[in-house]
């Protein structure tokens, strides 16, 4: 049954890990200058990187978030339905049983899997890595283009570390599932779509922050921990957390509970350019208003990647058992 699993499943096999090759490859060769460039640039390193490093940083960044959807549609969702449909399943079954059948697919397969997703992890988050740290050393302030989320933040947490490996299983087996239960390609790899988007935006959004308690902060705001005002009138500050990913900011007024930005302060920071606009800052203060800030420190990058990691493990497993249990009591 292995040698039969690869043979079906090596030309998958070969254009993911050719594409993955090719840009381990690009990264290999061109990270020893920019490590050299991190070292000898110190605190002007971001504003001197190139417009070439900066599109390899994009998209060394969208590959490693795009493999494991790639795998789950490509690889997960046309795994049992290509066999159904192909009537191939029913040949296999009187060689083995259906258990056995699936349980192979599935560990070679999901193996496979995790590997493509954490070499080429490992491979960006080595290349990426002196950018991670200038950027950890902005400590939340602004920087110029791409180069303003830490590693801890929703943008940029799902194409570092380890996290890659527990996507890629569980895309690949929900890829399988769907596909085991609507038992057709197309559909299944457009319902698989759907469900990934919504599993990662539901994980970095309600999920992630609150895998570990976050810290709370409450300070008062001034012209050098300012950042902007936004469309909504509501008011962001920096936290002197280098590298920290902030969750959620609120203004407070004196008895300590949110409240928005009153109207003049939003016409007096429009009207003062940012040197004279510590006087609407002194009068804010002066009301009893303050800024509370939750966030996680950079320090717990590999605890959150490891809950995470295991999460997205448990949840793979989950659907195996699924996917066996429909295989075994569901098809004929």
């Amino acid at each position: 049954m292995i040698w039969l699993t690869w043979r079906q499943f090596r030309a998958q096999a070969a254009v993911i890990y050719g594409a993955i090759a090719v840009l381990t490859a690009v990264l290999a060769a061109t990270g020893p200058q920019l490590a050299h460039q991190y070292h000898i640039s110190g605190n002007n390193f971001l504003n001197e990187i190139s417009g070439t490093q900066t599109s390899l940083y994009v998209l060394s960044w969208l590959a490693v978030l795009a493999v494991p959807a790639l795998i789950g549609m490509f690889w997960g969702a046309p795994l049992i339905t290509r066999e159904l449909d192909a009537g191939t399943h029913r040949l296999a079954w009187t060689q083995t049983t259906r258990t056995r059948w699936l349980v192979t697919k599935l560990g070679l397969i999901g193996l496979a899997a995790m590997a493509a997703a954490g070499l080429l992890s490992l491979a960006v988050s080595w290349w990426a890595s002196p950018i991670d740290s200038a950027i950890a050393g902005l400590s939340g302030k602004p920087g110029n283009g791409i180069f303003i989320f830490p590693r801890l933040s929703a943008e940029l947490f799902d194409a570092r570390g380890i996290v890659p490996l527990g996507y890629a299983a569980f895309d690949f087996v929900l890829g399988v599932t769907i596909g085991v239960i609507i038992r057709r390609t197309l559909p299944a790899m457009a319902i698989f779509l759907t469900i990934f988007a919504v599993t990662q935006i539901t994980m970095s959004v309600a999920v992630r922050p609150h895998l570990i308690t976050p810290d709370h902060l409450t300070t008062t705001i001034t012209t050098g921990n300012f950042m902007n005002l936004n469309m909504v009138n509501s008011l962001t500050v920096a936290v002197d957390e280098p590298g920290a990913w902030v969750v959620s900011q609120q203004t407070i007024n004196a008895s300590g509970h949110a409240a928005p930005v009153p109207s003049w302060m939003v016409n007096c920071l429009m009207r003062a350019g940012q040197p004279s606009q510590a006087p609407c800052f002194d009068k804010f203060t002066s009301l009893g208003y303050q800024q509370r800030v939750t966030y996680q420190p950079a320090s717990r990058f590999w605890a959150l990647q490891l809950n995470e990691t295991v999460i997205y493990l448990i949840l793979a497993l989950l659907l195996a058992g699924l996917c066996t249990w429909w295989i075994r009591r569901r098809l004929s």
